[in-house]
């Protein structure tokens, strides 16, 4: 008990360390002990024990700028690493991630109707943004399933080909809504990249309970993944229902990931490199692996969008570009490999 205590508690320390050092970098520098004195301000009981003399321009940066942001990461990065593992589980296949099947694509096309067609109406408030992408999403998870399926089971390979093939063809669709609505170009296009740039806390608001909730679940879904991984008959035998596992993993997935594209754009390949790495290391256990992706995944993503931030300041990289610079190579290592589950 004392070791895990420390193992967690050395967790926190270290994501904690991350949040402050990304949230003090940026084309502004703000000094550790500015930060240190503007969060503890905010805190319950400690207003008084730090004197305010940082610039209120400082101060609007790290509440209202960067601190969202920061969190809003974390948030995201959880969220695909885990529906990462969930997938994975289910498929029993390390090359199984939202992005790679089609999910974050469905969830794409739900925004972006929404993006271009009712929240500039007035139609539905920003709110309502993760409600299109997880109607686009569980629609595209479900004619991926049914296309991937042989003999009314899942087959992996057929599901990963319908998957890109289906990512494709919603890619073309989204691109053709842009075209056809020119005038929100711009910031459809940014969007579609991957980038968490003027994310603030009403975007966090949208996102953390989604992906709260799904973390809730997957743990519960936890137990059952595991006795999955001996086989279908295998689960069958020790009373699995496994075509009702398989459908809320789809279900719980396409949610975290529709709440994370819905704020955040289609950040691709956190949930296939973390889940996986952390296999190689942890073993199997799905108990383990949700709550380690939980942070891996966190902190990765908010390493990720902390360089773009700053490695070509002032200019601003989309965080999808670095996490497709490193998480094409790993896929190209994973094929190559030949690294998979098997039945």
């Amino acid at each position: 008990m004392r070791r895990k205590l420390c193992r967690l508690g050395g967790i926190l320390l270290l994501v904690l360390a991350v949040v402050i050092v990304a949230t003090a970098l940026g084309s502004v520098r703000i000094p550790l002990r500015e930060l240190l004195g503007i969060l503890g301000s905010r805190l319950p009981g400690l207003q008084g024990l730090f004197n305010a003399d940082w610039s209120k321009a400082h101060e609007a940066i790290v509440l209202q700028v960067r601190l969202p942001r920061v969190l809003l990461a974390l948030v995201v990065g959880a969220g695909l690493s885990v529906a990462g593992v969930l997938f994975q589980g289910s498929l029993r296949n390390p090359l199984a991630d939202p992005y790679i099947i089609g999910v974050s694509s469905g969830a794409s096309l739900g925004a972006t109707v929404a993006l271009l067609f009712f929240i500039p109406q007035g139609l539905v408030g920003f709110g309502a943004l993760p409600v299109f992408a997880f109607v686009g999403a569980l629609v595209t998870t479900l004619v991926v399933s049914r296309l991937g399926q042989r003999s009314g089971r899942l087959e992996p390979t057929s599901l990963l080909l319908a998957g890109v093939a289906m990512g494709s063809l919603l890619t073309a669709v989204v691109s053709l809504l842009m075209v056809l609505r020119i005038r929100n170009l711009q910031d459809v296009y940014l969007w579609l990249m991957g980038s968490l740039s003027s994310r603030g806390w009403q975007h966090l608001g949208v996102a953390a309970p989604y992906v709260f909730l799904g973390i809730v679940f997957s743990l519960w879904l936890a137990k059952d993944l595991n006795v999955y991984l001996l086989g279908e008959e295998s689960a069958h035998s020790l009373g699995i229902d496994v075509q009702a596992l398989q459908r809320w993993v789809l279900i719980i997935g396409a949610l975290m990931a529709a709440a994370c594209v819905a704020v955040s754009g289609v950040i691709g390949f956190v949930g296939l490199m973390v889940p996986h790495a952390l296999r190689l290391i942890l073993g199997a256990d799905h108990r383990r692996l949700i709550v380690h992706s939980l942070w891996v995944g966190a902190v990765f993503l908010l390493v990720a969008d902390t360089l773009a931030r700053i490695v070509f300041s002032p200019i601003e990289v989309p965080v999808g570009i670095i996490t497709a610079s490193v998480g094409g190579p790993f896929f190209i290592y994973l094929m190559k490999r030949g690294s998979g589950y098997h039945d």
